[in-house]
């Protein structure tokens, strides 16, 4: 590799004393690579076409065949053949000071590199569009070769730490992030005609509140103050509606001190909104609709393939309660045990289901046969309603069963897509849950919450009937792209550096 990289480096001094680089400042394109192979996809082969084009892009591949020579070079777009010609090329050419000339770009030019032509469009003999270069300026010297293209990155570690290399080589990742950018400004759009209104919240945050999650830690030097790294823009956005919007949402990065997973990474993305005015039911509609508008722009159906399992996004979706869909896959129903811990807990182990020590309710052992028996098997996207008011400190208490809350998570090949509730309101039932939370978090729950006393004075101040509803961002993108893993979708997830790896062996 370093005689590779001292080899380039000598072209690239040389590529200075010929005043053609080796790092351009600027080049005017006219076109894409897409562009030119769909506007001239009818050139009859062995054919010029007299409009002059530019182009600028990656060169990924080179053949000199004596007094001729094919390079490829990438753009964004996709890929374009330069046909270039000793003849064509240095017929201009001062014979004194050669620059842009043909024996310069064969010499001089590598796999890697950054390079602007322009000339007219030919395509060959044997079909292929070209470039007929007349002329050509060196953009930027790579001083590394790319890696192998038959083999790509073969390292899947190394495509997530060098992810600049896995989009060079791999079309599909750039399609994938391609997908991302338009999947979220659908979302945005398509909330705004909605007449929802985002805005931002902070992310430095004096209390980390809104989920039951453990947040990473910071401090203010000037104020000598400890921050949160937001773990949920929950709370700020109900804020705004108690202030009179109606209507809001953000979408943003999330930041979690967890574990990571093929599902989770310690910073994601998240779109929270809020209607007042509204409960859980609307928040079911909104989101079908939301989702399939979404998936039908981005897919152009509502139907689709993840992991060869065909997915219906087209609504309406199943809806089912967790003491149902409980009953239905383990047999179990919680219902009949009420508030008796010790005979369902029995019931648990007799089917066969591990019980944690953290589950010290009916209420918890109900989530905790969900978790293990039931979400992994909801493939086609559920709707599973009325989760237990231990697990829910912040949403609304069931207006007809005891011991539930109006919420909803929204289940797809069996990850969490989707969590809602008909939001508590109540600022002394609020308060209450908030501090059963703190007593937890006090005892040594890292993910419990504390008690925002500005967040309760907002809900004194009188919050109208809301609807709120968390979508996670990075999930859709998975189950729209066909990707197994949430780094196959996060530009950049967060990774151990290789020096610790090094050290650690792992």
């Amino acid at each position: 590799m370093s005689e590779l990289r001292d080899t380039r480096l000598e072209k690239a001094k040389a590529l200075k004393s010929l005043g053609l680089g080796p790092y351009g400042l600027n080049f005017r394109t006219t076109n894409f690579a897409d562009d030119l192979q769909q506007k001239y996809a009818d050139l009859p082969n062995g054919e010029e076409n007299k409009d002059e084009v530019s182009i600028a892009g990656r060169v990924t591949s080179r053949r000199v065949m004596g007094k001729l020579a094919f390079f490829t070079i990438a753009d964004e777009t996709g890929t374009v053949q330069l046909f270039l010609e000793k003849a064509t090329l240095n017929q201009n050419e001062n014979s004194e000071k050669p620059k842009n000339s043909f024996e310069n770009i064969t010499s001089l030019v590598d796999s890697g590199d950054w390079i602007g032509v322009s000339g007219i469009l030919r395509r060959t003999d044997r079909g292929e569009l070209s470039i007929k270069v007349f002329e050509w300026s060196m953009l930027s010297k790579s001083l590394q070769p790319l890696p192998d293209k038959w083999h790509g990155l073969a390292d899947v570690e190394k495509r997530y730490r060098q992810r600049y290399l896995d989009l060079i080589v791999n079309p599909q990742s750039r399609k994938t992030f391609r997908t991302r950018a338009l999947l979220v400004s659908s979302i945005r759009r398509w909330l705004d005609e909605k007449n929802f209104l985002e805005i931002e919240t902070p992310v430095l945050q004096s209390e980390a509140g809104g989920a039951d999650a453990r947040p990473f830690i910071t401090h203010h030097n000037t104020l000598d103050l400890p921050l949160y790294l937001r773990i949920a823009t929950e709370l700020h956005l109900k804020r705004l509606v108690v202030g009179g919007f109606q209507r809001v949402y953000e979408l943003g990065r999330i930041f979690r001190n967890e574990g990571i997973s093929t599902r989770h990474n310690p910073e994601f993305t998240s779109v929270e909104i809020y209607e007042a005015f509204a409960d859980y039911f609307d928040m079911m509609e909104l989101t079908e609709n939301l989702l399939s508008s979404v998936c039908e722009k981005i897919c152009g159906s509502t139907k689709i393939i993840y992991q060869q399992q065909k997915i219906d996004l087209t609504p309406p979706w199943r809806r089912v309660t967790m003491h149902q869909i409980v009953q239905e896959f383990s047999g179990i129903d919680f219902e009949l045990y009420g508030d008796n811990f010790d005979d369902a807990k029995a019931a648990m182990l007799l089917q066969g289901l591990q019980v944690p020590d953290k589950a010290d309710s009916v209420g918890r052992l109900l989530n905790e046969a969900f978790e293990q028996v039931v979400e992994p098997n909801l493939v086609q996207p559920t709707f599973v309603m009325d989760y237990p008011i231990e697990i829910s400190p912040l949403a609304r208490k069931h207006r007809t069963k005891k011991g539930l809350v109006e919420r909803f998570e929204l289940f797809i090949v069996g990850r969490e897509t989707a969590n809602a509730f008909s939001e508590l309101i109540d600022p002394i039932d609020q308060k209450e849950r908030l501090l059963l939370q703190q007593a937890k978090k006090e005892a040594g729950d890292l993910e419990a919450q504390s008690v925002d006393e500005d967040f309760i004075n907002a809900l004194e101040v009188g919050m109208p009937p809301t609807g709120g509803l968390g979508i996670g961002i990075d999930r859709f993108v998975m189950l729209l792209t066909d990707s197994p893993s949430i780094r196959d979708v996060i530009a950049f997830p967060l990774l151990r550096p290789e020096s610790n790896l090094k050290q650690t062996g792992k």
